[in-house]
Order: structure tokens, then sequence, then C-alpha cells
């Protein structure tokens, strides 16, 4: 039976979850970062050539309308000058031309000697104080004649342009991007859905099923991983089927065995013997506890149980010479029978794969149990332990099935079993941490 977590626990569990969403959210190898940058940087590209497009096309049509301009006033300021050489009183309001060495070098240059190339125009920059000019020049009777047009309003108008160009992308690209995240983290939330399925299922929890539905990349992802679970979890009930069947179909024909070296004649061959069945009777009884936790059939019965007084008495039962300390007089809600299983296999796993002395302590809801040998292999450590696989020859022989009883039997009380190497000095720990808060009946809680 499991317990519910504290309002503490709720609270940790809230910061937690808190963390590891700041964490996904500020990391910038993130899906989600990634598909924004793409987003971003392909809204820039299309701002930019349509930025690009708009602003040559508009100062093209600045300089046409210019050209225009300038030839206009150029063609008045051609019947101007010839009517005031030829002495006739001007027709129209005077223009402001210049003639010959009036006129900048440039112009002078590009005009040329050859009226052929007559009337042209140039857009003279050289002075940004003053602005930009448009000029138009020709001959006029062998004299170079030239006008020029102002043209900062059309300057101003196309600086103005692109500034509103500018701000219109920087808009686009405030709304686009988060639509792009927002997108994003609607995808990536399916993708995590599908991981979450997979890390449960790698924790032990087979029926941990994704049932994405849709058509798209996403869902054939999940439909693998539920075919992928639903593979896996058959196997392994077949695996446990079968080693639940091994263990009763060897239940009867080993109680004849036991009878049967119970009543060989006292010898040193019949003390191997029974030694022998011995231990195969306890590797049945085992097989046959795995099948029944495997089987989800094991329930607990909780009552009070002072911890200290248990952990003494199932210490002193193994027969093993083992340190046990006691700190205050804890009692906790729990199921004294499997809390001594738990107990003793521990007990008996550091004494036959590590090394003495062997301590177990007792500190409110939780029970320490330390050797001194070698520790734990990598492989029990990062995937738990395996029957039938102790992980490393230097941990000893054994069937590899009491650390797994142990782990079984603190998932049926609700408690939780962790297992790690201490440094200094070498040699392997076990934390088993009993739900709920220890109760000292010399301090009762107010």
């Amino acid at each position: 039976m499991r317990q519910t977590d504290t309002p503490a626990e709720d609270h940790l569990s809230f910061q937690a979850r808190l963390v590891a969403a700041l964490r996904r959210l500020t990391n910038p190898r993130s899906l989600r970062w990634k598909i924004a940058a793409g987003v971003a940087a392909a809204a820039c590209a299309m701002a930019l050539g349509i930025g690009v497009l708009v602003h040559r096309t508009t100062e093209a049509r600045s300089m046409n309308i210019g050209q225009g301009n300038a030839i206009g006033e150029l063609e008045a300021a051609r019947t101007q000058y010839r009517e005031e050489r030829n002495g006739q009183a001007a027709t129209s309001e005077r223009q402001a031309y210049q003639i010959d060495g009036e006129l900048p070098d440039q112009l002078l240059h590009r005009l040329g000697s050859d009226p052929r190339r007559s009337p042209l125009t140039w857009y003279d920059t050289r002075k940004p104080a003053q602005g930009p000019r448009m000029w138009a020049a020709e001959r006029v009777d062998g004299h170079a004649l030239a006008v020029s047009v102002d043209m900062g309003a059309e300057l101003r108008s196309l600086q103005a342009l692109d500034r509103h160009i500018t701000y219109a992308a920087t808009a686009t690209l405030a709304v686009v991007v988060p639509l792009a995240v927002l997108a994003a983290e609607l995808v990536l939330r399916r993708l995590r859905r599908v991981a979450g399925t997979a890390r449960r299922i790698k924790r032990g929890d087979l029926d941990a099923r994704t049932r994405s539905g849709g058509h798209d990349e996403i869902t054939e992802i999940s439909s693998a991983v539920d075919l992928m679970a639903d593979a896996l979890q058959e196997r392994l009930r077949t695996e446990q089927r079968f080693t639940a069947d091994v263990a009763h179909e060897l239940r009867t024909p080993l109680a004849g065995l036991v009878t049967s070296a119970s009543l060989l004649p006292e010898s040193e061959a019949t003390g191997l013997v029974q030694d022998r069945v011995r231990v195969l009777r306890a590797l049945v009884e085992d097989l046959l506890e795995i099948s029944r936790l495997d089987a989800g059939a094991e329930k607990a019965d909780t009552q009070p149980v002072p911890i200290g007084e248990l952990v003494t008495e199932s210490v002193r039962r193994t027969g093993l010479e083992t340190e046990v300390v006691v700190r205050g007089e804890p009692v906790a809600e729990t199921d004294p029978r499997r809390l001594d299983r738990i107990v003793t296999n521990l007990v008996l796993n550091a004494h036959r794969h590590g090394a003495a002395p062997v301590r177990v302590t007792v500190d409110g809801t939780t029970i320490v149990v330390r050797d001194h040998g070698p520790g734990l292999p990598p492989n029990i450590l990062d995937h738990g332990p395996q029957r039938f696989h102790t992980g490393a020859a230097e941990r000893g022989h054994g069937h590899g099935l009491g650390l797994t009883i142990a782990l079984g039997q603190s998932e049926v009380i609700g408690a939780r079993l962790t297992l790690a190497n201490a440094d200094r000095p070498r040699g392997a720990v076990a934390t088993l941490t009993l739900p709920g808060r220890a109760e000292d009946p010399h301090h009762p809680q107010a």
C-alpha cells in the first residue's frame, strides 16, 4: 500500500517540475529555439528581400521622376537662353540655368564635346549637407547648358520608406517568432509525452502507452513505442509465467527430496546432500516469491512497527556478525513481515557479496545497510538488480535474487530502496526509506 505524498513532498515535487520546465525553456539546444531561430531567419530573409526590392523600385521611380523634372526645366532653360542671346525678352519666368564654366567638372566631363550625347542627366551627391540634386545638361549652340533640381524630398521619402519597412519587419518578427515557439511547443509536448512513456517503461511500468492520435510522423513514433511496449510486456509475462510454472513444478518433487534427505543415515555425504537440498528449497521459494511479486498478487498488511526492535531481531536471526545502530525508538506504519524480509536479504547480501564489517543503521524511517567490500558493479547501479545475475565476479557467487526480492517487497510496502557505493572506505550502501514519518513513542508529536 503506497503512502500519499506529504505537503512538503508536494512542494519539493512542484519545485523540481518548475526547475525542469525552466531548464527546458532556457536550453539553447532545444528544438523549440531551433525552430524559432529558423522561422526568424526565414522571416528576416523575406523581409530583407522585400525591403531591398521595394527600396530599389522606389529609388528607380524617384530617379525617373527627378530626371523628367530636370529635363523639363532644361527645355525651358534652352528656350530662355536662346531668347536672351537673340535679344528677345523672356516669355516666362527666368530659369536658374548655368553655362560652360559654371557647370561642375564631373558634368562637363560626362557631357564632353559631342552634342549627340546630350541631353544627359547626372545625380549629384557631392554635398550631403545641402542634399542631392539631379542635373540635366546639353550643348546649345556650342555652349554647355545645365539646370539642377533638388532631390532632397525624394531622398527623405526613401529614407522614411526604409524606416517603415524596418518597423514592419520588426513587428512581424515580434508576432511570428512567438507563434513559431507556440507551434513548436505543441509538437514538443507530444514528443515529450512519447519520451515520458519510454521512461516509464524503462522504470518498469509496462502498462504505459502514448495512445497518440493523428496521421503525422509523431503519431508513427508513438505507435512504434506502443508496439514495442506491447511486445516487451508480452515477452516479460511469458518469462514470468515460465518462472512461476517452473517453481510450482519443482515444489512437489522437492518436497519428496527433502523428506528423503531427512531419512538418510548420518554421514558426511548425508550432510552435503541435505545442505544442497536446503539451498535448492530456498531457491524455489525465492522463485515463487518473485513470481508473486511480478504478478502483483502481494499486498501489504500495515501496522505500527517498532523499527529498531524489528531490525535488531532480523539481524540476529541471520546469525551473522553485524553491528546495529538505532537512533531513538522510531515507530512506523508498515508490514513487519515484508520489512523483515527486506532487511534480512540486505544483510545476507552484504555478507555474501561484500566484506566485514557490516553495519545496519536505523534513523527514523531510514534503514542503511553498509558493507566494506568491493562495492556494487556499475550495471546494478545503473539498471537495478537482475535475477540470476550478481554483476561481477569479485562480488561473490549467488543467484542474484536477494536484491531483486528486496526491491520488489519495498515497492509492495511503498518504500524506496536505493543502491550506491561509498567512496572512502569502499563498500556497498543500501538505503531503505519507509513511507511516512517515524514516530517516537517517548516524544509524541503535537
